[in-house]
């Protein structure tokens, strides 16, 4: 991505018009900066004799498209390049019938299930070589059937010395100096996009004035939005590091998770219902007052809507994760699960069934029956469970925060009441 390989020359007088990312995709592999873990795999299929259909995953401006470019330039096969969501079945059809060989599809995951079976015959046949790119984990977003005819190609962000050097050969297609301050800063903004990193470069060598200082730079920079793909990978990761986090029972690194989802634009409604989920599964007993809390919190937050929501979504991360853990309730529950699904629903002992007729009380539905209240302290020894389910206990309290506490009962009567 240099100066000497523009798409179009500084004197063509539509050159200052041309994006600077796009003045600066490389036109060969010696120019291309990042992805070092995929340069043999990349250099190989540059001298296939017939390059297969790809599919590159990875973040928004770390080369999928430059890479496909090269790919299908090096064939010296027809290729044309397309946008998923500008691209519709007839129109993917005019270009196939103009003896195009090879398709460059942008944001594959933008096609439906149908759009996408489009594919299927005109790979199986070799009619066509796809070369597709996705943002989108594409075990989720491709469908099983087309994501079997390509080779997946992960790629990963630039790394800050790559994003320096990106930034240097920027400025120097802008005929601009920046220091290397301000280029570190530049590149801490754009989170390893190489697109975003060039047009901060490009903006920043349009400003009049000094532009030496970092901070006075960034100050009068555009907002640059952190992406967060609320359909894809960075949804599911952090999402799960968040409540790893609060398992964990450390505040700072649920609270980083909470700003990471809520400035990547998460729907905080489904933050508040992972919290509720949380207090659950992990605080459970030994913090009875955390499910009441993470509710609160979930009314709060569509109460007093966003963005002052953070404020009752930071307290209640902070008190679950400050809470004692109890997954008892979580375990004993999967513990009856499983043996509901191994034996199936057992019959109901008569005693505990309810007589709504006559006849069912000659059956003998709730005959014998023993109402606790009748008794001291509101408990008598009586089975509960079916015949057949033997004498175990799925509940096994937790030595943490209430919960001892709140079983210490249940212990007491557990050895003493015989039969269930």
């Amino acid at each position: 991505m240099t100066q000497e390989n523009s798409l179009l020359s500084s004197a063509s007088p539509k050159a200052d018009r041309v994006p600077l990312p796009e003045r600066l995709r490389p036109d060969n592999m010696d120019l291309f900066l990042g992805q070092a873990h995929l340069e043999t795999r990349i250099h190989a299929l540059l001298g296939a004799r017939n390059l297969p259909s790809l599919l590159f995953f990875g973040p928004p401006g770390c080369g999928k498209s430059t890479i496909a470019l090269l790919l299908a330039k090096s064939t010296g096969r027809p290729y044309r390049r397309v946008s998923a969501p500008e691209a519709g079945i007839s129109q993917l059809r005019r270009i196939l019938g103009e003896g195009v060989d090879i398709l460059i599809l942008d944001e594959l995951h933008r096609f439906t299930k149908a759009q996408q079976d489009f594919f299927l015959p005109l790979l199986e046949d070799g009619s066509l070589t796809l070369l597709a790119t996705t943002t989108e984990n594409p075990s989720f977003s491709v469908t099983r059937q087309l994501l079997s005819r390509l080779s997946v190609l992960r790629l990963r962000p630039l790394d800050l010395p790559e994003m320096l050097e990106l930034a240097r050969r920027g400025a120097s297609q802008m005929g601009c100096e920046l220091s290397e301050d301000v280029l570190s800063m530049l590149c801490d903004l754009a989170h390893g996009d190489a697109r975003t990193l060039l047009n901060l470069v490009e903006y920043v060598a349009s400003l009049p004035g000094d532009k030496d200082d970092p901070q006075k730079v960034k100050s009068v920079l555009p907002d640059v939005i952190s992406r967060h793909d609320k359909a894809g990978d960075s949804h599911y990761e952090l999402a799960s590091a968040l409540i790893k986090s609060i398992r964990g029972s450390d505040p700072d690194a649920a609270l980083y998770y909470l700003a990471c989802l809520l400035e990547g634009g998460e729907d905080p409604r489904f933050i508040c219902r992972r919290l509720i989920l949380s207090a659950s599964e992990d605080v459970g007993l030994a913090d009875p007052h955390a499910l009441p809390m993470a509710v609160a919190c979930q009314q709060a937050v569509e109460f007093v809507g966003m963005p002052e929501g953070f404020i009752p979504l930071a307290e209640t991360v902070t008190y679950l994760a400050l809470a004692r853990k109890s997954n008892s309730t979580y375990a004993a529950y999967l513990s009856a699960q499983k043996l509901v699904r191994t034996q199936g629903v057992l019959p109901v002992p008569l005693h505990l069934r309810n007589p709504v007729t006559e006849l069912q009380k000659e059956w003998g539905y709730g005959r014998n029956y023993q109402y606790p209240h009748n008794f001291r302290e509101g408990w008598v020894r009586q089975r509960y469970l079916p015949e057949g389910v033997a004498q175990e206990s799925f509940y096994k309290p937790r030595e943490n925060g209430e919960e001892p506490r709140l079983a210490s009962f249940w212990r007491s009567r557990k050895n003493a009441r015989g039969p269930r």
